[in-house]
């Protein structure tokens, strides 16, 4: 019995070890972190982490910033910005925009949620209203664009950190709106094209859109401050040599946001832009999801070991094949080379097919449902051609299924306990496993069912199509993880291969579905350890298929925008 409870026993540790990191870093120098909520225009629930640094009051007022992230992302991948912003005496604000994570939908509505995000940070009682900075990425800059839109007054200087001023999600910038703007664009941003109309981000500098924004018809001088800060006018162009959601995890595009705020608010305090601690947070949040699988693992062993599901414990007797034969290889080529082939083909098929609605209010959600079915079809004819030999274990479906539902309810269970505790989430950059809302749980229903099918048909193939006799632990999974995610990550290395050498993507027109298919690496990673866990101990792939389903469609639908309000 020791032993069946000592995975779940690490996990624990993993887990609380990781979270104490993330807090540790979080709460340096007396900052405090709350967890806010406040009404929209229209009286539509917005969230938001409120982070106030030690001795700000209604009698020591501090500056503030209203911190915003992109699309498809939440308030916590501001946290590298939020971290340091407040370790210099500012207020911060880090927003769930409009239609995402604790923010009511739909998303893109009322300015994103910027304009009343800014106005209640005015309202707090220790923020300087007369030194207020506005920070957003990609599409959050778009959210402090309209913030700055329609309360022209009520800030001081803003970052567009990967983001852009003009239609058609925000008004034209001139040599005088936004006040005093920095405007920080990575070397290696995908985004180019969409935000400011050249092919390659280093060649931003010669953007029109961006010269009338630094009023001037010649090429900008990266690094060089246009215009004046006293009268609001002044601009400048800044290039960390990171990728688009690389702006989270860059100390340079965060070093670059605290310097332009000291230039620009008054009341920080000074600390020098390379003093940085956020990243530990980062490694805190990691260890922890590490974490995370590890008890979801060591559930799983401690509940085979009860007299309920102990009937499940039967360790596969059979392999598909008795060595690697060229059938072997295509099987697993295909395996893993499909579903890249057919990423962005049906990601875009699913636009016009599969648009938004009020059983399925997600549109990238639909995408990913979208590729998952139609490569059903697929995996279903792979599994045909591998001719398994195979006989799948007599287990009882309901406890399979039972058993699932346990598993992953206590690895729910970890995530509401570090939230409460201190109110972080399992992550790394904007790889996230949050919480859920109710209104969540409520759109998850939905989505669950197509998910669960596509791991059904996706790990019965794997294991009971592609097993070897005489493979060990390590090949095992070494090989099902390769199967899974391999063409995934050989693709995705290709693609920024080609970017950090050439300033553009393979796909130049999928920015986008790319940034999409990195979380697919991470994820398939740890399906397979899940699945190849779960199916060596019980000759059987369901229980695995059900825990993936589950765990899965939690992580999309707390990570995703709705875009549709019921």
């Amino acid at each position: 019995m020791k032993a069946s409870w000592r995975g779940f026993l690490t996990g624990w540790v993993i887990i609380l070890f990781g979270a104490v990191i993330a807090h540790l870093t979080q709460t340096s120098n007396g900052i405090t972190i709350k967890d806010v909520r406040f009404d929209s225009q229209s009286g539509a629930e917005l969230s938001a982490l409120l982070y106030v640094p030690a001795g700000a009051s209604a009698q020591n007022k501090a500056p503030g910033i209203l911190a915003v992230h992109g699309y498809i992302n939440s308030r916590e991948v501001q946290s590298g910005f939020a971290i340091e912003f407040a370790r210099r005496g500012y207020v911060v604000l880090a927003l769930d925009q409009m239609g995402h994570g604790y923010s009511a939908p739909p998303a893109f509505a009322e300015g994103f949620g910027g304009p009343a995000a800014l106005l209640y940070l005015r309202s707090l009682e220790m923020v300087d209203t007369n030194n207020i900075g506005l920070e957003g990425h990609s599409m959050g800059g778009w959210t402090v664009l309209a913030a700055a839109s329609t309360l022209p007054a009520a800030y001081t200087s803003m970052v567009l950190q990967g983001s852009s001023t003009g239609p058609p999600f925000a008004a034209h910038g001139t040599a005088s709106w936004p006040r005093n703007v920095a405007v920080v664009f990575s070397q290696f941003d995908e985004f180019s094209q969409v935000m400011w109309g050249v092919d390659k981000a280093q060649d931003v500098a010669r953007s029109d859109k961006l010269q009338t924004l630094f009023a001037t018809n010649k090429e900008i001088n990266v690094g060089q401050t246009y215009g004046d800060i006293v009268s609001g006018t002044a601009r400048i162009l800044l290039q960390p040599p990171v990728t688009h959601p690389g702006d989270h995890i860059s100390h340079a595009a965060i070093g670059h946001a605290i310097d332009w705020f000291a230039q620009t608010l008054s009341g920080g305090t000074p600390l020098p832009s390379e003093d940085q601690i956020w990243f530990r947070k980062e490694i805190g949040t990691l260890i922890a999801l590490i974490g995370f699988v590890v008890l979801m693992l060591g559930s799983f062993q401690l509940l085979l070991s009860t007299p309920m599901f102990s009937p499940l414990s039967a360790p596969p007797t059979h392999t598909a094949y008795s060595n690697r034969t060229y059938k072997w290889w295509a099987v697993a080529l295909l395996t893993a080379i499909v579903p890249v082939a057919t990423f962005y083909i049906f990601f875009s098929w699913a636009e016009g097919l599969l648009p938004p609605s009020a059983w399925m209010p997600q549109s990238i959600t639909n995408q990913v449902v979208f590729w998952a079915l139609a490569n059903v079809t697929i995996a279903s004819i792979v599994a045909l051609l591998a001719k398994a030999n195979t006989t799948p274990t007599s287990h009882s479906v309901v406890h399979c299924i039972l058993i699932a539902l346990i598993t992953v309810s206590i690895g729910y269970l970890s995530a509401l306990v570090i939230d409460w505790l201190f109110l972080i989430d399992f992550r790394f950059w904007f790889v996230g496993i949050k919480v859920m809302s109710l209104s969540q749980f409520i759109i998850a229903l939905p989505y669950l069912l197509p998910f669960l099918v596509y791991f059904l048909f996706a790990l019965r193939g794997l294991h009971h199509g592609l097993s070897v006799q005489g493979d060990n632990m390590l090949t095992t999974y070494g090989v099902n993880a390769a199967v899974l995610m391999g063409g995934f990550l050989i693709f995705l290395t290709a693609q920024y291969v080609v970017l950090f050498n050439t300033g553009a993507l393979l796909t130049p027109d999928e920015p986008l579905n790319t940034i999409v298919m990195m979380q697919f690496v991470p994820l398939l990673l740890i399906v397979s350890i899940i699945s190849t866990f779960t199916y060596r101990r019980t000759g059987s792939y369901l229980p695995g298929a059900v825990i993936n389903g589950l765990w899965v469609t939690w992580y999309i639908v707390a990570g995703q925008a709705t875009q549709f309000a019921s």
